[in-house]
Formats: C-alpha cells, structure tokens, sequence
C-alpha cells in the first residue's frame, strides 16, 4: 500500500527515558577503609519534545514510524559520579499543529517557529548515597531508584495557518486561482477532486504578503463525511477570510451560483466555528459566454445579502488584481484587530497545586488504597531488597501523615494497605505506631523493627517459664519436663548455630546440678 505523501492527522506513542538508580558506595582508601558516603546520582531520562519546524507541511513521517523514545538515564558511581542525562528527542511538525489526547482533550496548539510541547518527560534520576546522608544517617546503606519516563500516546493534527482560505465545489477553479495569483503550482485537471491536499499559496498585493489555502472540494454533506472536503475542513479554521470560488460555467444539471453558495455555506455551519469570518465571492469562468451572463444576472442578489462580488477567469486573468486586493485589506484589518506576541507562544498547562498531597480511601474488598504524587513516587523510588531503604520510606510516609490518616479511617494492626494504583502498585501489612528505623543511629543496614523476637522465640521463653515454675514447686507439670528443653515440639525449636550451642551448654551444666542435688540428698540415708 502505498504512502501518502501528505498525511494531516496521525497518532504517535511516546516514551520518555527512564531515569538512571542512584548508587550506594562508600569511599575507601589505603589507612581510610570507611571514608564516608560517596554514591553519585544517576542521571535523569531524556525527554520527548515537539518543536515547530516552519520548513514542514506535512506529518507524513509519523505515519511512517508512530512510536519514538529516548534514552535512559546513566547509574551513579562511586566517587560523587553523578550519572549522564539522556539525551533528549526533538521531533519537528509544521506550524498549526494540534496536540490531543486520544479522547480529543487538547493538550497543546503549537503556532509559530520555534514553539514546543515535552510531550513525554523523562524520568528522575534516583539520588545516591551520598545525597541522602544526614546528622542522623551519616552512612546510608541504600540509594533510591531511578523513576520511569512518561508513557503518552498523543494525536497530531495538522490545522494549515493560511490567511485565506478559498472553499467550493470540486472543480469550481480553486487551485487555479492559486497557481494564477501565486508562484504555487497545485495540480489542476478537468475531472472532480483533482486537489486531494490541502494547497498552499503565497499572494503580494501592494505591501501585504498574505497565504491562500484552498480545501478540495466540499460537496453537500462533506460535514458528515461524504466526499474529500470533511477532512479538509479544519484547514480553514485559522483563516482571516473565505473567499467562495463559484463555477458560473457548470453544465451539471440543477446547479447555479446561489444554490452552490448556500451549500456550502451550509457544511459550514455545520462543520463549525467560522461564522465570524468575512466572506467573499468569485465567480469563476467569466472567460466563457454563459458564464458571464450567469455572472452578471446573480451579482446584485449576491451583493444584496451583503457580499463582495467579483467576476474573475483564472484562464485570463480578469478580475484578479481587484480581488487580490479586496483579500489583502481583510487580512490587513485582521492583522491590526490582533495583538501580535512578543514571543513565540507557547502552550503551558501547569497542573493544579494545593490540597491535600494524598488519599486514603478503602477497597470494597477491605483494603485500603493510598493514592498521591508523593507516596506514589517514593514507593518506585525504593528498593524493597534492601531493609534500610524499606526503613527510609516507613519514615517518609509516617511524616507526611499516612499512618495518622489511616487510623483516623479505621484501618486496624494487620489490614492490607496498597500504595498506587495499577502494576506499580505494593502491599503492605499495616503496623501503627512502629519507630521506623532509618532514622535511629544503628549500624548501617540495620533495622530495628525487623528485630521483634520470633513466633517459636516466644513460645520457647514460655516452655523456660514454665520449667522453671515447676521446679520451684508453684506449677503442677502439664507434660514431661524432667529434662531442660524436654515438651518442646520440633517446629518450635527454631536455634541458629549459637542458640543451639548455648542452649546445650545450659542443658548439661542443669544436668549436672541436678545430679550433685540428688547426691546430697541421698547421703545421710546411706551413711545411717
């Protein structure tokens, strides 16, 4: 399939780089083993940005190639090495594009050179060690990950900036009027919808330079997608004035200058937003006979509602310096009614700030999902593999106030708490009021809440309590307790190497006093 070479509407994907982790080393030298945090950041993702590039008319390489990214962010490096920034991708568009959302949510209008709009950022780099160091964390054991750049899919649509605009029926004399009055050279033949682009002219007339687009041919109900002109019709948004291009010498049956006039004023108004332009008429093809007399016999209906009338012939050149002229003072009187920029203007929607910097809302399964920039972008930032980095965002979150706010909402000891929402999204057991342990002075990658005694831990404490109890003759034995560590079922017995040793040491020096007990209390019997 062949492609065209003037594509005006195209969709494109567009992924920012992501950004570089940030990294957690610690200077060493020779007499210096520990010298310190010294963890470079890494770098942040490129960006992807549309700029105006006045020299195109087309977005025909987008319908080429429909996705583009940038590069990745470098990791930091030991030694304060920060990492290198991806690189940005520019990609040009004509002047007059509009950028939207697949939903038709306008995001930008890039008008005049120059103008641009990041439409996909780059992401973050992650900050190292160095960076995060404090008074009270002066040897960080964790660096933050980098952040992923922006995923967007964006809708370009080129809107032709052109001053006049000349619409009519399909071989009404439009692009011949271009090619009379300026240095264009459209393609022009006689069969209906020769000009299958949009046509753009640029026109002298005294000391106004002004363009002239005209949009193939319109055709009753173009505004409902019936022939070319529908998709045309947004190219003459952005015009100063319409001039209606009239074929006076048509031989198609039921046609005449007013009844064109009204159909196509009526796709007009239809399509939309130009009822405040100032209209011309030209009636082409005054050249032949029975076009003239046409011409002449529906001037002064014309002129009656208010329309310049001009009799023009592309072929002779008749009428056409008055009505190149007639084009210039509109656009001249255009021209004066707007205020020209300083600067190239450009489109900003900044987001709006203030309230709240989260929500806390519950699940209809029960859990409770916690959703903001904030929270959100420290949970990507965070390596879970590492216990202080998972420390550090216990402390981030319980300053910004998640714990409280849980709390207030009823969310109890053991709940299911989820950060974000959609696959970056993590689960959490909720734990109130527990010291995070990124804060406290430990040694590095240390965390104190990971320090609770464990289940089997406490159940062996409570099988030592009750020993000793009986023992000491204050409880009646509930199993077999003559030896230490005898009633201990197997998947209570959780020692590590040490605990083991220990607690065999314990068993036997228990042994042998209970041995030496038993020796003196038998001896006075036997000396008797």
């Amino acid at each position: 399939m062949a492609i065209p070479s003037f594509v005006d509407r195209v969709t494109v994907h567009v992924t920012g780089g992501n950004g570089g982790n940030g990294c957690a080393s610690v200077h060493r030298e020779k007499f210096k083993p520990l010298g310190g945090p010294d963890g470079g950041n890494g770098g942040d993702g490129g960006s992807v940005i549309l700029r105006v590039d006045p020299d195109l008319t087309t977005l025909v390489d987008y319908h080429r190639s429909g996705h583009r990214s940038a590069t990745n962010g470098a990791q930091g490096k030991g030694d304060h090495q920060a990492g290198s920034k991806g690189a940005d991708v520019i990609l040009p568009v004509p002047d007059g594009t509009v950028i939207s959302t697949p939903e038709g949510e306008i995001l930008a209008d890039l008008v005049g050179p120059g103008a641009e709009f990041v439409a996909a950022q780059g992401g973050k780099g992650g900050l190292g060690n160095a960076a995060l160091a404090s008074s009270a964390r002066k040897a960080p054991g964790f660096a933050l990950l980098g952040e992923d750049g922006e995923q967007r899919t964006i809708v370009l649509e080129l809107k032709v900036v052109a001053d006049i605009g000349l619409v009519g029926f399909p071989s009404a004399g439009k692009s011949s009027l271009v090619a009379s009055i300026s240095r264009a050279r459209p393609k022009i033949a006689d069969y209906p919808f020769t000009t299958l682009i949009p046509n753009l002219g640029v026109v002298v007339a005294g000391d106004t330079t002004f363009t002239v687009a005209d949009v193939p041919g319109l055709i009753e109900g173009a505004s409902e997608g019936r022939g070319l002109g529908h998709d045309f019709l947004r190219h003459v948004e952005r015009c100063a004035a319409l001039v209606h291009v009239i074929d006076c010498a048509t031989y198609e049956p039921g046609r005449d200058p007013v009844s064109d006039l009204d159909t196509i004023e009526a796709e007009l108004k239809a399509h939309g937003g130009l009822e405040d332009r100032p209209r011309l008429v030209a009636l082409n093809k005054v050249d032949v006979p029975d076009a003239r007399e046409i011409a002449e016999m529906v001037t002064a209906e014309l002129e009656q509602r208010g329309l310049r009338v001009f009799s023009i012939s592309t072929a002779s050149h008749e009428g056409l310096e008055a009505l190149k002229y007639a084009m210039a003072e509109l656009v001249t009187a255009r021209r004066a009614e707007q205020e020209k920029p300083d600067t190239t203007r450009i489109v900003i929607r900044p987001q709006a700030t203030g309230g709240p910097e989260f929500k806390v809302r519950q699940t209809p399964e029960g859990s409770w999902l916690v959703q903001g920039e904030k929270p959100e972008r420290w949970v990507r930032q965070t390596d879970f593999a590492n216990a202080e980095a998972t420390g550090y965002l216990a402390d981030r979150l319980n300053r910004l106030g998640v714990e409280k706010a849980l709390l207030e909402r009823g969310a109890v000891e053991g709940d299911e708490v989820i950060i974000g929402d959609g696959p970056n999204a993590v689960v959490f057991d909720f734990a109130p009021e527990v010291q995070a342990g990124a804060e406290i002075l430990a040694r590095r990658g240390e965390d104190h809440r990971l320090e609770e005694p464990r289940p089997a831990v406490q159940r062996r404490k409570a099988k030592d309590s009750e020993y000793h109890a009986v023992r000491s003759g204050e409880l009646s034995p509930s199993g077999d307790l003559s030896e230490y560590g005898q009633g201990w079922v197997d998947d209570e017995v959780d020692l590590s190497p040490a605990e083991a040793k220990a607690a065999a040491k314990a068993a036997e020096k228990l042994a042998r006093k209970e041995a030496r007990e038993q020796t003196a209390g038998q001896g006075p019997d036997q000396n008797g």
